[in-house]
């Protein structure tokens, strides 16, 4: 570097030396926020571990992932199992109650066809019945003809009524029982004071019932009570 000294001569005073400085060229000065910059390089490698991913897990042994896969399949093959289970309990069960719905239409259907038919043939039963009532039983005896028509008439009209029974078909004959409203068709009253009050001591016509059903009330005289 080179300096050039001039000399100041003032009156009085001791001479001044005056260096004028010029710049030296060539030389690099570095500021203070550059002495905190790291190398190049060294940035390099903390922005390379910085952006470098987690170690990653090994991969599985092929065994193990033959192991999951297979216990994968057999969750899924349990749970079809039981949505087959589910959907054939359901099967079961509405096929039984479709049995059973038939069942009891067809018990219908054939007692409403042989209610029809046995509310036919009581008509018949009731003409025997008609028929037996109006001959005098003490000539019976007198009359050894009349005695076997009367006996060929009773016959019949038992066959019809075993028929009747055999088909469910059974006679309400309440004479002396209780009078039950849902049962008996009472026609009149009247007071019997040999007679307990609400009995039935005259049967006008015979009732019928068909599996436990009334098939025909019967109609019935009540002894009357002393308060009616």
């Amino acid at each position: 570097m080179r300096r050039t000294l001039a000399v100041s001569m003032t009156a009085g005073r001791t001479p001044v030396v005056m260096a004028a400085m010029r710049p030296v060229t060539g030389c690099r000065f570095n500021s203070s926020s550059t002495k905190d910059e790291k190398p190049a390089d060294q940035a390099d490698e903390s922005k390379a571990a910085e952006q470098k991913p987690a170690e990653e897990e090994s991969p599985l042994d092929p065994k193990d992932k033959e192991i999951a896969d297979l216990k994968a399949k057999l969750d899924k093959k349990d749970k079809d199992l039981a949505v087959m289970k589910n959907h054939y309990a359901r099967s079961v069960a509405d096929f039984r109650s479709l049995q059973e719905s038939t069942k009891k239409d067809m018990q219908k259907a054939k007692d409403f066809a042989l209610q029809k038919f046995a509310k036919d043939l009581l008509e018949s039963v009731d003409n025997f019945g008609r028929a037996l009532d109006s001959v005098n039983k003490d000539t019976l005896g007198a009359n050894p003809d009349l005695k076997q028509f009367y006996d060929g008439v009773d016959m019949t009209k038992n066959v019809f009524e075993k028929t009747l029974e055999k088909y469910g078909i059974e006679k309400i004959n309440p004479e002396g029982q209780p009078f039950d409203p849902n049962q008996h068709e009472a026609t009149f009253e009247i007071p019997q004071p040999d007679k307990e009050p609400g009995t039935v001591f005259h049967v006008q016509q015979v009732g019928y019932t068909l599996n436990s059903r009334v098939l025909r009330p019967a109609k019935v005289g009540v002894v009357k009570g002393e308060d009616n």
